[in-house]
Protein backbone atom coordinates (compact mmCIF):
# COMPACT_ATOMS: atom_id res chain seq x y z
CA UNK A 1 0.00 0.00 0.00
CA UNK A 2 2.76 2.25 0.42
CA UNK A 3 4.39 1.69 -2.33
CA UNK A 4 1.75 2.85 -4.55
CA UNK A 5 1.26 5.84 -2.69
CA UNK A 6 4.68 6.71 -2.66
CA UNK A 7 4.95 6.25 -6.73
CA UNK A 8 1.47 7.87 -7.18
CA UNK A 9 2.67 10.75 -5.38
CA UNK A 10 6.05 11.18 -7.14
CA UNK A 11 4.11 10.97 -10.45
CA UNK A 12 1.83 13.44 -9.51
CA UNK A 13 5.24 15.61 -8.15
CA UNK A 14 6.21 14.87 -12.16
CA UNK A 15 3.24 16.19 -13.63
CA UNK A 16 3.35 19.17 -11.21
CA UNK A 17 6.96 19.98 -12.30
CA UNK A 18 6.55 19.70 -15.81
CA UNK A 19 3.17 21.81 -15.67
CA UNK A 20 5.17 24.46 -13.64
CA UNK A 21 7.87 24.54 -16.75
CA UNK A 22 5.36 24.49 -19.34
CA UNK A 23 3.79 27.69 -17.66
CA UNK A 24 7.02 29.76 -17.00
CA UNK A 25 7.69 29.13 -20.52
CA UNK A 26 4.31 30.45 -21.61
CA UNK A 27 4.73 33.39 -18.82
CA UNK A 28 8.32 33.99 -20.83
CA UNK A 29 7.03 34.44 -24.21
CA UNK A 30 3.64 36.48 -22.87
CA UNK A 31 2.95 38.75 -25.36
CA UNK A 32 -0.01 41.03 -26.12
CA UNK A 33 -1.77 39.76 -29.41
CA UNK A 34 -2.71 42.11 -32.05
CA UNK A 35 -6.05 43.21 -31.60
CA UNK A 36 -6.10 41.93 -28.05
CA UNK A 37 -7.56 44.44 -25.38
CA UNK A 38 -6.01 45.29 -22.44
CA UNK A 39 -8.52 43.83 -20.49
CA UNK A 40 -8.27 40.49 -22.38
CA UNK A 41 -4.69 40.92 -22.25
CA UNK A 42 -4.63 41.06 -18.32
CA UNK A 43 -6.76 38.32 -17.52
CA UNK A 44 -4.69 35.92 -19.66
CA UNK A 45 -1.44 37.15 -17.48
CA UNK A 46 -3.87 36.90 -14.17
CA UNK A 47 -5.01 33.24 -15.25
CA UNK A 48 -1.52 32.25 -16.14
CA UNK A 49 0.06 34.01 -12.41
CA UNK A 50 -2.67 32.43 -10.75
CA UNK A 51 -1.88 28.50 -11.89
CA UNK A 52 2.33 29.44 -11.10
CA UNK A 53 1.25 30.11 -7.67
CA UNK A 54 -0.97 27.17 -7.06
CA UNK A 55 2.05 25.13 -8.33
CA UNK A 56 4.19 26.60 -5.93
CA UNK A 57 5.81 29.34 -7.69
CA UNK A 58 6.95 32.62 -5.85
CA UNK A 59 7.68 36.05 -7.09
CA UNK A 60 8.91 39.23 -5.88
CA UNK A 61 7.19 42.44 -5.39
CA UNK A 62 9.29 45.10 -7.19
Amino acid sequence: MWDTLQVTHEGTSDVKRSRKHTLIREYELLRMNNGESISDFQKRFTHLINHLVDLGRKFEEE
